[in-house]
């Protein structure tokens, strides 16, 4: 590329994402942009140009922030108390660039359009975790970012099917069409790999947006997680040729006898197969885990060593290594990647929605918080009635012995919460289509890379001087894709810039005196946003106005004295900023 053409990418890329840039104070120096195809990919997305690398942009700005101001690697060698704060401040900074990226590009959105979160990951404990471990900040189901107009009407909307008996998904979206109004639906997770971050490892975390140009139906907040088995495309339509359906619930052996009839002699240690790990998952995955092994089939471990020559991890991430699954040949045969256990429901989704793109296939089945069962009965339980007489007896047939009353509740609440949020539970399995009204649906994802990426070989932040940084970002679609580096330069100096990253109540709980610092009226929106990525469980909507119940509030998830600190500070604002402040109160 010829200097002045370098010049005019970068003046084109400047100019497009100006309120991103703008809202970070960042200087755009370079932009390299590597593509698989001849077009750009907002030649292919249903967005405008200027949408999309400002999504690329926030990506990219999500990624740097979190590792100037996210405490990377400071949960090193301190207590589960200490750790878990760390990840909650690498979680509330990765929320809030995203939030803000979003709140300042989709000023610019056509005057009827809306990005409306369907699935955020983040605020349920997982598997071994405490309430405290899996309550962090997060950007979740009811997030709207438009014209501040068209914010409010879907707001509305959006209350209304969360509160309104008999208002469900078919009456949001014929009110969406009365009122004129196009949503586009997002699945967020602002930081994969949060404990890998917290940790410094030098591979694995990255934020990650996918927005689809319609919602998801999805109808209430909801976070859970789905069996997962994720395909080369070759080999599934190798089996459809053989009249043989393969998906999560085929046993694996059949899927092993179709990828020796499509590769003949290939050695099964060349089959990989990834799955998560650890002692926590053994009963839900041990199972599985056997069944491979007896096959022959090569388990992943931790520290094999990808493609891209970078070891991989199973810990964590159930993302990334989708981007591997894929058939090759080498010195050694021909090879075989697959993914195959379970997920969270975003992060499942977010796979399953770019199959076309890596060529894959991926199959889920919704399964329920607890860990306890193997995998092939968590999909048989969240198939059962919980309010038929005969559920708590079919669940001690699952267990092979007699449950309690308390561990009957629970199940049963995971498969009412998959009913109320309109997650499907009857089909054999799922697929990305079965969350949209219309199978015509299109995707465009975004993802920032903070550390480097095994599966994909994408380097992490590089940091060339004190003040310029090179990050990359990734935009696919169905049927395009692009590798962007960046190199930002910090307008401001270290601590400054660390403002611009971090959001009000943050700042208030670290000690910044909110009576003596200049207001803006812009306060008002960011504070709405920080509460509702922060305390999400303390809020109470009623109309336009917010109650913050603090009472909601464990310790464990926030201090006392913290809570106290944002408490006095949203008291002032209302009682000294009445108007801007109007839509709160603090019970």
């Amino acid at each position: 590329m010829s200097d002045l053409a370098r010049r005019n990418l970068i003046a084109q890329w400047a100019f497009d994402t100006r309120p991103v840039l703008g809202r970070f104070h960042l200087w755009l120096e370079d932009v390299e942009v590597e593509r698989a195809q001849e077009e750009p990919v907002s030649a292919h997305s249903f967005t405008p140009r200027s949408t999309a690398r400002c999504l690329a942009v926030t990506a990219a700005a999500t990624a740097l922030g979190a590792r100037l101001f996210g405490k990377f690697g400071e949960g090193v060698g301190v207590d589960k108390h200490a750790f878990n704060q760390v990840k909650k401040a690498a979680d509330a900074i990765t929320a809030y660039v995203m939030s803000e990226g979003l709140w300042y590009l989709t000023r610019e959105l056509p005057e009827n359009h809306a990005l409306m979160v369907s699935l955020g990951e983040g605020l349920m404990p997982k598997a071994g975790e405490t309430p405290e471990m899996g309550s962090n900040p997060l950007l979740g189901f009811g997030r709207v970012y438009a014209r501040p107009q068209v914010a409010r009407q879907v707001d509305g909307i959006v209350r209304r099917l969360l509160n309104e008996k008999g208002f469900a998904w078919p009456q949001f979206r014929e009110e969406l069409k009365r009122q004129g109004l196009t949503v586009w639906g997002a699945a967020v997770d602002t930081l994969e790999n949060t404990s890998r971050f917290a940790e410094g490892k030098n591979t694995g975390p990255m934020a990650v947006l996918h927005l689809f140009d319609a919602p998801l139906r999805v109808t209430r907040p909801y976070e859970a997680y789905m069996a997962c088995l994720t395909l080369p495309r070759r080999i599934v339509d190798a089996a459809a040729n053989q009249a043989v359906l393969l998906d999560f619930c085929t046993p694996r052996k059949r899927v092993v006898d179709v990828i020796e009839a499509t590769f003949p002699g290939i050695p099964r240690k060349n089959i990989h197969v990834w799955t998560l790990q650890g002692k926590s998952r053994a009963g839900r995955l041990g199972g599985l885990w056997a069944e491979w092994k007896a096959l022959g089939a090569h388990l992943v471990e931790e520290g094999w060593v990808a493609p891209t020559g970078l070891p991989v991890f199973t810990d964590s991430g159930t993302y990334a290594p989708t981007c591997l699954v894929k058939c090759w040949r080498d010195a050694d045969g021909d090879h075989v990647f697959l993914c195959d256990g379970y997920a969270a429901t975003a992060e499942a989704l977010q796979a399953a929605s770019l199959a076309q793109v890596f060529d894959v296939e991926v199959s889920m089945a919704p399964l329920s918080p607890k860990f306890e069962l193997p995998l092939a009965d968590e999909y048989r339980l969240m198939r059962l009635d919980p309010h038929k007489p005969d559920f708590k007896d079919k669940l001690s047939g699952l267990y092979g012995r007699p449950v309690e009353d308390g561990l009957a509740k629970t199940y049963a609440h995971a498969i009412d919460e998959a009913v109320d949020s309109n997650i499907p539970l009857k089909p054999r399995v799922l697929y990305a289509d079965d969350f949209f009204d219309a199978r015509d649906w299109r995707v465009l994802s975004c993802t920032g890379y903070m550390c480097d990426d095994p599966y994909t070989g994408m380097k992490g932040l590089e940091r060339l001087s004190d003040n310029r940084f090179r990050v990359t970002a990734r935009l696919a679609t169905r049927n395009a894709k692009s590798d962007i580096h960046f190199t930002f330069r910090l307008l401001e100096t270290f601590d400054e810039t660390r403002l611009c990253f971090s959001p009000l109540l943050t700042r208030f709980i670290s000690g910044v005196d909110y009576s003596q610092r200049p207001v803006k009226v812009s306060d008002s929106g960011r504070i709405r946003n920080e509460l509702q990525t922060m305390l999400s469980q303390a809020l109470e909507y009623d109309g336009d106005r917010i109650i913050v119940h603090f009472d909601r509030v464990e310790d464990d998830v926030m201090p006392k004295a913290h809570q106290a600190r944002i408490r006095d500070a949203l008291v002032w604002y209302r009682k000294n900023h009445p108007v801007w402040f109007n839509w709160l109160d603090v019970a």
